[in-house]
């Protein structure tokens, strides 16, 4: 069986035999007493029965070729062709997964055994749970190997996808579930004395991601291996992740995620695949002219691999992350016996650090020194690693120019933006490939997905901070920047000087920085005529003057005496400090790649309209849409299984797993009666389900009988977390002001839920999470709301949170600040699992209220188009706020939520103009058309009949927003790649 094979030789020759692994059963008799560690688990006492357990076989045997690692930044060595190339071994000898739930208990007992990180004496569920992920993990290394063995041998193409973020989620039952073997494992499990559930919920999340941006990214790669497209994911392997939120009386507190604390049994790490990765330094030039990029900091880039099963294929593609770490001879052992401890490590501490923290905070020089360190060691490592494979195949005979056609990479949003640098330095200063060579390759193997329109989350790194960390890396970014002076002064000419400044001023890379020489003529303005400057100079000289007698004239007509020394003299103005020069990574990866994709139809827009619309104009055909999706896997078929065996029943088939276009059928079921009553079965089922899971996580005992209403995302004042609280506020007061009766007659009982996490120097983000914990402090417990109204925020919100919220939700809110979210995706795993939308026309909204039909969700807000206006209303004072939205601040004013003083909070909504006031994300604005719209909400969940049908509507509209559908479009219209089904 063909298998990792990894071999570092000195010349870089391939070897051409190797240690093969051959996964097969054999009878393995135990010699001990009792089951596994001997506390009978398993087996009676004094059981010799032969047990079915996997080993590995290990062969030597000619090998076809190696994955032989070789350094890409130092000089080129000559290849030597694997001589057996053309042996072939076939897939059909792989050793079939075991597939009976007699087998699995035994490879997970010989797991227990002979894979110990426990000890021997007991069989609790964290050491069952290691094994149980270890004995999967068998099955998927078989596939693994057998895919890119496949994939070597047809030298096919292969996507590489660069994310500084993969929010995974736990794996054990999304592995069994792509493999088929969800109910093997479980009977397996109950023979040897445990439970699948329990054991599954032993799996810590995996710490690679916060939001929207990794949860797609980890979408992406199971419809990668589903549908069998060649692909890899990069990213890094966060030691501590972004951080755990705890919830306190002061609000969200950070600590450092643990998930590694114990390992991590899906990962193997791969020691022979390491690559140096070059800090600081200087640039050199040889007699040839040729550069070199000598000195500085190395450290060592180290691969762990995750294997990523698809769906009932055979295809297992690899998520590989990037560990950092300094050479042993780095350890100062002079400094440390001399006492010097700290000094000693301070290299190994250096370069492990980089990979501790995903988004260190980066207010101090420190920070956004590691940060810039981080994005450079996933591009610099991922692709050396890409073109180490491109050589491997390629043999003696490398043709750079087809690098375009065997490698796609696409960067995820701006933090893989060194890519494009780093790939023009090893064509040109490793490879000897001219700039012209080297500029093609890289135009046509990038590609660039945005995902915001905000401003600050468009990159902006100090000129000064990476001339200093990456010297070589700014001298060819000042050159791409040259390059694109050139483009557009050829594109339009240099008739209109003001017009030319402007569209250089929005397009340039580097920003504030001047033209270069060839150009610096280009927008010199006429001289003015003496006579014109001094006749100026004579006004000025006059207004400063008066000016001068304005400051020494004395107040209220006070004769105050002059100090001495004082009269006469003028005023200095202090001097403007001059803007500082920033590398634009955003327009960097417009001009260094083929392909610019918005992530849904009214974002991609703005892109082309705002964001980048002089690059628009310039070069039209590199702007794509390509709308979010999900995997339907993940977010209905595993975590929603009693939903999904209604689907499969009312659409006659399971299909709709892979073909989500099936769930439109249901809609001409939507009002029948039957599958109403089982979709309201099912929807209860995982309300009372979350009802226990909220009282483990929050103390909080909710009612299942109320309307759950959800809003669970990062915490940020566009996403609008501060209206719903606001909205809650104002049901709560009104219910204060009236009878039990007439509570009960206006308003539909409701449990509305919070979670998300605030980066942690974000502080209003911070307040808002404060003040909904307040809210539900005081809601939760006044006895004369009682169940009508509940208020919880869930701590430390993650994938497996969403896997039991989403599918128990009724009513979700999307309700951004239109025209400022890109997409979303938990909106789209909210409408497959049956929920009901209340959002503005924002992000993907817009295509889902298309899909699901207009009077299945819940719309209200200004639109994108009217948000310009509407500010500067504000800016000129002509905003009137709604009387109840004035009341609803006074009243969280008077303290009736504890004694936290919310005045600066309040005041972010007050205020025509000013940073962090004159509402900018328009909740006043929205405010009364949000309280309208959910009477209306009400109004509808009152009608079950009609909510339910509402509700089958949404998840038979939903199938639009598969990732399989995205993925097809990004294989077809950007990566050229193709579909690779195993034999």
């Amino acid at each position: 069986m063909a298998t990792w094979r990894f071999s570092t030789t000195p010349s870089g020759t391939e070897a051409v035999s190797s240690c093969n692994a051959v996964a097969r059963f054999i009878d393995f008799s135990r010699g001990r007493n009792g089951g596994v560690g001997g506390g009978g688990v398993g087996g009676g006492s004094g059981n010799k029965a032969k047990q079915l357990m996997l080993m590995r076989k290990w062969q030597v045997r000619p090998m076809r070729r190696s994955f032989s690692v070789r350094n890409v930044s130092s000089e080129p060595q000559q290849k030597v062709k694997d001589p057996v190339t053309e042996q072939e071994e076939s897939p059909s000898t792989l050793s079939p997964l075991p597939s009976d739930a007699s087998s699995i208990a035994s490879s997970i007992k010989y797991h227990a055994e002979f894979t110990p990180l426990f000890s021997p004496e007991k069989f609790d569920l964290p050491k069952a749970f290691f094994a149980t992920a270890q004995s999967i993990r068998d099955a998927l290394i078989i596939n693994w190997n057998a895919t890119y063995d496949y994939y070597e041998r047809l030298n096919v193409k292969e996507a590489y996808y660069l994310s500084m973020e993969f929010l995974q989620g736990r794996a054990l039952l999304n592995a069994i579930g792509n493999l088929g073997l969800t109910g093997a494992y479980a009977e397996a499990l109950s023979k040897i004395g445990h439970n699948l559930e329990n054991i599954a919920f032993q799996e810590p999340d995996a710490a690679l991601g916060n939001g929207g941006l990794g949860r797609l990214a980890s979408c992406f790669l199971d419809s990668l291996a589903t549908l069998n497209y060649p692909a890899w994911g990069y990213g890094l392997r966060y030691k501590y992740g972004l951080f755990k939120q705890c919830i306190t009386k002061d609000g969200q507190e950070e600590v450092a995620e643990d998930w590694l604390e114990i390992s991590n049994p899906w990962e193997i790490v791969r020691n022979d695949v390491t690559y140096p990765v070059k800090f600081y330094g200087k640039v050199v030039t040889d007699s040839d002219g040729k550069k070199h990029w000598i000195g500085g900091h190395d450290i060592k880039a180290v691969a762990y691999d995750v294997p990523i099963p698809g769906y009932k294929t055979k295809t297992t593609i690899n998520l590989r992350l990037w560990s950092t770490k300094a050479q042993a001879e780095d350890f100062d052992l002079f400094a440390f016996n001399s006492g010097e401890h700290i000094q000693a490590a301070e290299a190994l501490y250096n370069a492990e650090k980089i990979c501790y923290v995903l988004y260190p905070g980066d207010e101090s020089i420190e920070g956004k020194i590691l940060r810039l360190k981080q994005q450079y060691t996933l591009c610099s490592a991922s692709l050396q690693d890409i073109i180490a494979r491109f050589e491997r195949r390629s043999g003696t005979k490398i043709k750079w120019e087809e690098f375009p056609e065997k490698v796609a990479v696409q960067m995820n949003d701006t933090h893989p933006t060194l890519c494009i640098p780093e790939l023009m330095r090893i064509l040109i200063d490793v490879k000897g490939l001219s700039w012209k060579e080297a500029w093609n390759i890289t135009l046509r193997t990038m590609a660039y997905t945005n995902h915001t329109v905000l401003p600050e989350a468009l990159e902006k790194w100090s000129l000064e901070l990476m001339q200093k960390l990456l010297p070589r890396h700014m001298e060819i970014i000042e050159m791409i920047d040259e390059e694109l002076i050139h483009t557009v002064v050829s594109e339009y000419g240099t008739a209109d000087s003001d017009l030319l400044e402007k569209r250089l001023k929005q397009m340039r890379i580097l920003e504030n920085v001047e033209l270069p020489a060839a150009f610096s003529d280009l927008l010199v303005k006429p001289k003015e005529s003496p006579v014109a400057v001094l006749s100026d100079e004579l006004e000025k000289s006059e207004e400063e003057e008066e000016e001068l007698e304005a400051v020494v004239e004395p107040a209220d007509g006070e004769n105050e005496p002059v100090k001495e020394g004082t009269q006469g003299k003028k005023k200095i103005p202090k001097p403007v400090p001059e803007p500082p020069k920033m590398v634009r990574m955003a327009n960097l990866c417009v001009v260094g790649g083929h392909a610019v994709n918005g992530v849904a139809a009214i974002h991609s827009e703005i892109v082309k309209d705002e964001v980048f619309n002089d690059f628009f104009k310039l070069w039209p055909e590199k702007f794509q849409n390509k709308t979010n999706g999900v995997t339907p896997r993940r977010w209905i078929r595993f975590c929603n299984p009693d939903l999904s065996k209604i689907i499969t029943n009312w659409t006659g088939t399971e299909d709709w797993v892979l073909n989500t276009e099936k769930l439109a059928e249901l809609r001409k079921f939507a009002d029948n009666e039957d599958l109403q009553a089982q979709w309201r079965a099912a929807k209860r089922s995982n309300k009372l389900k979350a009802v226990s899971f909220l009282k483990e996580k929050t103390g909080y005992l909710v009612s299942p009988d109320a309307m759950f209403d959800i809003q669970v995302k990062r915490i940020h004042e566009y996403k609008r977390q501060l209206l719903n609280i606001l909205g809650i506020v104002y049901r709560y007061k009104m219910m204060k002001e009236m009878s039990a009766s007439e509570r009960k007659e206006k308003f539909v009982p409701r449990v509305c839920i919070f979670g998300g996490k605030a980066f942690s120097t974000y502080v209003q983000a911070k307040r808002i999470v404060k003040f909904i914990t307040d809210v539900g402090a005081t809601v939760n417990h006044d006895p004369d709301i009682g169940d009508l109204l509940k208020v919880v925020f869930v701590p430390d919100y993650n994938v497996s949170v969403a896997e039991w919220l989403i599918p128990a939700s009724e009513l979700s809110q999307h309700i951004s600040t239109a025209g400022m979210e890109a997409s979303g995706t938990s909106n789209m795993k909210f409408a497959m699992n049956g929920c009901i939308l209340i959002g503005t026309l924002d992000g993907a909204n817009v295509e889902i209220r298309e899909e699901v039909g207009e009077d299945n969700f819940f719309l209200f807000g200004a639109e994108a188009h009217e948000i310009a206006g509407l500010r500067k209303e504000r800016a000129e004072g002509k905003f009137v706020p709604d009387p109840c939205f004035e009341d609803v601040k006074e009243f969280v004013r008077s303290g009736v939520f504890g004694p936290y003083n919310y005045d600066e909070l309040m005041g972010s909504l007050e205020g025509n103009e000013g940073f962090g006031r004159a509402d900018f994300f328009l909740v006043g604005k929205d405010f009364p058309s949000y309280i309208e719209c959910q009477e209306k909400v009400d109004e509808a969940y009152r009608d079950q009949q009609r909510w339910t049908r509402m509700s089958i509507l949404n998840t038979a509209g939903s199938y639009q927003f598969s990732s399989d559908r995205t993925i097809h479009e990004y294989a077809g219209e950007i990566w050229n790649i193709k579909p690779v089904e195993l034999p």
